[in-house]
């Protein structure tokens, strides 16, 4: 269905995502699952960091793709992200009462900007 833009929306749980869209969230041998949409808007879901604490917000993902270029934003519990995938800029929308721009950097594994819309709980 999202591949071939059946849909409007797809979201999706992630393990990874790189800051120009990247998403590594199960792995078909060899092939891409989710190649760039054209037509569907892709939103990964997920934690913030590992159980380790290793970021999962990264400059390039560590673990096999699914799709390249294929997420437009990234929702986790500290943070809303929009993902250029033409720049390879992650764009900070939104951030919960509690969380600091800090801490987000700290566990984020990537550069990052404030939107000019920035919301802060």
């Amino acid at each position: 269905m999202i591949r071939g833009g059946h849909i409007d929306a797809a979201i999706l749980g992630a393990m990874q995502v790189s800051q120009v869209g990247d998403i590594a969230n199960f792995m078909i041998p060899g092939k891409l699952a989710l190649p760039t949409p054209n037509k569907t808007k892709v939103i990964a879901i997920m934690e913030h960091c590992a159980k380790d604490g290793s970021p999962k917000i990264l400059k390039q993902c560590s673990l096999p793709l699914a799709g390249a270029r294929a997420v437009g934003r990234i929702i986790t519990e500290l943070v809303v992200f929009n993902v250029n995938r033409e720049n390879g800029e992650l764009e900070l929308t939104e951030l919960p009462e509690g969380a600091t721009l800090e801490e987000v950097k700290a566990k984020t594994g990537c550069e990052f900007r404030l939107s000019n819309n920035f919301l802060q709980g």
